[in-house]
């Protein structure tokens, strides 16, 4: 009686598309996880430059950031939440500062501020990822630097 060659994987090529299934995964899955974050990372730019808008238009109406009789400026119903950010902002007659921070997740780390004079920063801390880096002079919603 012939043996035939038999059908199926041997172990080895089972051992070398593991392998190479493998290495796909751990250049992909950064590049995946930096893609999510910089999608998510724009809720807290898209809040900041909501909030500011509201308190220049606040500004421009009173003359002042701080409350005036019944009016109350947008600094008054924060913190609130954009996305996985949570929104609060410190404010003076002349000034104010709006802060976003990164509150779950791979966000915990990220914070982003703005002020009066439209000054962009954005720090970034452990846990987030080393591949976004903090800047002094913008907002950063992309890997690299300023």
């Amino acid at each position: 009686m012939r043996h035939g060659r038999s059908k199926g994987f041997t172990l080895i090529e089972l051992m070398i598309v593991v392998a190479i299934v493998a290495i796909l995964t751990t250049i992909a899955y950064p590049n995946y996880r930096d893609y999510v974050i910089r999608g998510q990372l724009v809720d807290a730019t898209q809040g900041l430059s909501a909030l500011r808008a509201n308190l220049e238009r606040y500004f421009q109406d009173n003359r002042t950031y701080a409350a005036i009789g019944p009016f109350t400026p947008p600094c008054s119903a924060v913190p609130y939440t954009s996305g996985r950010f949570s929104i609060t902002c410190v404010t003076t007659a002349t000034t104010f500062v709006a802060t976003a921070v990164g509150t779950a997740g791979v966000l915990t780390g990220f914070t982003f501020t703005v002020d009066q004079a439209d000054t962009q920063a954005t720090a970034v801390a452990p846990p987030a990822p080393g591949s976004f880096q903090s800047c002094a002079t913008a907002w950063v919603t992309k890997t690299g630097g300023c």
